[in-house]
């Protein structure tokens, strides 16, 4: 869960940002080791952190390989499983914003590699796969995460990880991107409700 509020006094900085843009480094140098054909690659964020953390890594590779992978953006909002309003009741939570969805190459025969900051309960990426395969069926699909801070609800696994870092559920790991944030860091803090859907 982000905000746009200052970091909390009892906020700890887990990475900054020589260290984020090591572990994209990292990231980038092990989508390239693990995938054969990168000409059939595209990178696909997660809107909203997602989205520019896979440029980057498109970047990257593009520099590292020669190769440069196509490079998408998903919005889930349809198909996140916290939105429905039943009975025409108010619903439980602050709905999300809805942003566009930019796919602008086939996704047959492709490798698809979705790309989000934090992986948490796993809710998000069920939603960011339904949400894919609305526009065609990839021959795979991957996951990168920046940050997997466990507590799992669903049988989600990543393929690349950037940092695991355990956590406890009052605990709240909050990535924050030039793009976005104006700096580059990831904090943990102590949350308010204790609960994410990541």
């Amino acid at each position: 869960m982000h905000t746009d509020a200052p970091a909390r006094d009892d906020a700890r900085e887990i990475l900054d940002a020589d260290a984020l843009a090591r572990t994209l480094a990292r990231l980038a140098h092990e989508l390239i080791e693990r995938n054969d054909e990168l000409e059939e690659l595209a990178l696909v964020g997660i809107h909203t952190r997602g989205a520019p953390l896979a440029r980057r890594l498109a970047a990257l590779v593009a520099e590292r390989s020669g190769v440069e992978p196509a490079l998408g953006t998903v919005d889930i909002s349809f198909h996140r499983d916290d939105v429905l309003v039943r009975g025409g009741a108010a619903p439980l939570r602050v709905q999300p914003v809805v942003r566009g969805t930019e796919l602008g190459f086939p996704l047959e025969g492709r490798t698809c590699v979705l790309v989000d900051d934090v992986l948490f309960t796993g809710r998000t990426i069920r939603a960011a796969i339904d949400a894919l395969l609305d526009y065609g069926r990839p021959d795979r699909v991957q996951l990168a995460v920046l940050i997997d801070r466990g507590h799992r609800e669903l049988p989600i696994r990543p393929d690349y990880v950037g940092k695991n870092l355990p956590t406890a559920l009052a605990e709240r790991v909050r990535v924050e991107l030039d793009e976005i944030d104006g700096q580059d860091r990831v904090l943990l803090e102590l949350g308010d409700e204790g609960r994410s859907d990541g």
